[in-house]
């Protein structure tokens, strides 16, 4: 009868466990479930396109992006209530819909405080940007990076160029106390509506006119409901791109890192797509029939917002930052 020797065991020990040492159990993709406001030809959601194929290349199998388009989600508040539940894992916002939990973001949407888009630039990428993140994310949005959607400008069902013809007209406004109170510096009488609910309550007469970027007055077909946009460029519209805490504290350092990189280079070409799209959603809207007229007298809408300066300055840390900021 052979004797087994105590090397032939070892030897034996060591066969059964090769196959799950070379053959390990691999981990199923952890979901995140992204939303966008838009379908997949704006920067919306073109962005987190090129976020998940950044992470894919870094961290191959390891995360499945379910990108939710066309505000199926909701719209920027909803949205910013389920990253704050963790039911969504990313998104992107105005910083006008996230001061509802950090008010001082509330200076990056100051009327007329931002001249052109390299300006809005070292802003998000200087201290104040930075305080902002740590403010945001201390509230549940763990803010990587700032975008930026473009100037936001009136639109209208009649060609309005002037402060005065604002007066008595209802407009629909972000669900924020500083376009509220800007819109009521001109006389109009201003009302919070999500933006998915916008079309119709412009078709149907609820409000008459609205503010927005040219981008996403195209995305949203408003050149049907309100056919006049007067270039006022009263705000920059500033955003933030966000994951959930209850996501983000699930990653580990190397994951981190390669989320933070992807959304940082993911920002920069937001940025560039943005800024193409707006040429071609103006030419899609003219086609359609569309007018883009130009304000009467700039100086008069600027003067006519600067009582929103002073009623914010104490939420935005005072009017020395609110002066420093538009000499950046």
């Amino acid at each position: 009868m052979p004797v087994l020797t105590r090397r032939a065991f070892a030897a034996g020990l060591s066969a059964l466990a090769l196959p799950a040492v070379i053959r390990p159990a691999r981990a199923a993709p952890q979901a995140l479930t992204v939303a966008s406001l838009l379908g997949d030809d704006k920067p919306e959601t073109k962005i987190w396109l090129k976020v998940r194929d950044l992470v894919e290349a870094k961290l191959p199998g390891r995360f499945d992006f379910r990108i939710v388009g066309n505000a199926a989600l909701g719209g920027e508040k909803e949205v910013a209530e389920g990253i704050r539940l963790d039911s969504i894992q990313a998104s992107l916002s105005t910083l006008s819909a996230l001061s509802a939990w950090v008010p001082e973001t509330q200076l990056f949407d100051l009327p007329f405080v931002f001249r052109d888009r390299d300006h809005v630039r070292r802003a998000t990428s200087g201290p104040i940007g930075d305080e902002f993140k740590v403010k945001l994310t201390d509230q549940g949005f763990v803010t990587l990076g700032f975008i930026n959607y473009g100037a936001r400008h009136l639109l209208a069902k009649e060609a309005v160029t002037t402060p005065e013809g604002v007066a008595g007209k209802r407009i629909r406004v972000i669900q924020s106390p500083l376009h509220v109170e800007l819109w009521k510096a001109y006389g109009a009488l201003p009302t919070p509506i999500p933006i998915t609910e916008t079309y119709n309550a412009l078709k149907t007469g609820v409000v008459d006119m609205m503010d927005l970027t040219k981008s996403a007055y195209a995305g949203f077909r408003l050149y049907e409901v309100v056919p006049y946009l007067i270039e006022t460029a009263h705000i920059w519209a500033t955003g933030a791109v966000y994951l959930s805490a209850g996501f983000w504290n699930g990653l580990d350092d190397e994951e981190k890192a390669v989320f933070a990189a992807a959304i940082a280079e993911g920002a920069d070409y937001f940025d560039a797509l943005m800024q193409a799209d707006e040429a071609t959603s103006m030419e899609a809207a003219k086609a359609a029939g569309g007018q883009t007229i130009a304000p009467e007298n700039r100086d008069a809408w600027a003067k006519g917002a600067e009582g929103v300066w002073t009623a914010l300055a104490p939420t935005v840390g005072g009017m020395d930052k609110i002066r420093a900021l538009t000499a950046l």
